[in-house]
């Protein structure tokens, strides 16, 4: 009887052993976590960031030649880049080719919020800018903006390597106007503003996404 007593007063020992044990542990690891979220460090961020569009429909500020461009269904190639610099404010311009005919240039400013612009040439327009507004096709487009930039080129776009250009940029609700002079005269091109819908980008290199 007196050995039975003693089993039993050891088995209570060791569970009680057990659950002082886990209580101490438990308690532990929940100080550890509120210690954690006390220092935690605060990361403000935009709530509107494009960080995650970014990752699934591409970076348009990281075109360049050789990269793939989606654009509702139909995929250019990056032909060449232009990239234009003024007043430390730096925008793009890329030429895209489908190669069976098909071409046209998308515009990327980030002022501060992202503005992809898919542009196609106009011929054979007769007004000149200058004017507060101008009318092409039928469309009264009124003056945004003008001014002179510094450029550099790569790939095939039809300019120099490196320069000076002119433009004076029209609106018309979301419809875009610009008239641009890399030297040679005025050309000019209406420009249609683009959702991250409307387009898809696959770099040629994707490591160099991350650079």
């Amino acid at each position: 009887m007196e050995f039975l007593l003693i089993i039993v007063v050891a088995l209570l020992a060791i569970i009680a052993v057990v659950v002082i044990f886990n209580f101490l542990g438990n308690r532990k690891a929940r100080q550890a976590e509120a210690d954690a979220l006390r220092n935690r460090t605060y990361r403000p961020g935009d709530p509107f960031s494009s960080a995650d569009d970014d990752s699934v429909y591409g970076d348009p500020r990281e075109l360049k030649p050789g990269d793939l461009v989606e654009l509702r269904g139909e995929t250019y190639a990056v032909r060449g880049t232009v990239r234009l610099t003024q007043d430390g404010y730096t925008w793009t311009e890329n030429f895209l080719d489908t190669g069976l005919g098909a071409k046209a240039w998308i515009s990327v400013e980030d002022d501060p919020d992202l503005e992809v612009v898919l542009w196609h040439e106009l011929s054979g327009v007769v007004a000149e800018p200058g004017p507060d507004t101008v009318e092409v096709e039928g469309r009264r487009y009124h003056s945004e903006e003008a001014g002179s930039a510094r450029f550099t080129s790569a790939g095939t776009t039809g300019v120099a390597t490196s320069g000076r250009m002119a433009y004076h940029d029209y609106q018309a609700g979301d419809d875009r106007l610009s008239f641009e002079d890399y030297g040679s005269g005025w050309e000019c091109a209406r420009g249609e503003l683009l959702t991250r819908a409307d387009y898809r980008i696959f770099p040629s290199n994707p490591s160099d996404q991350n650079i």
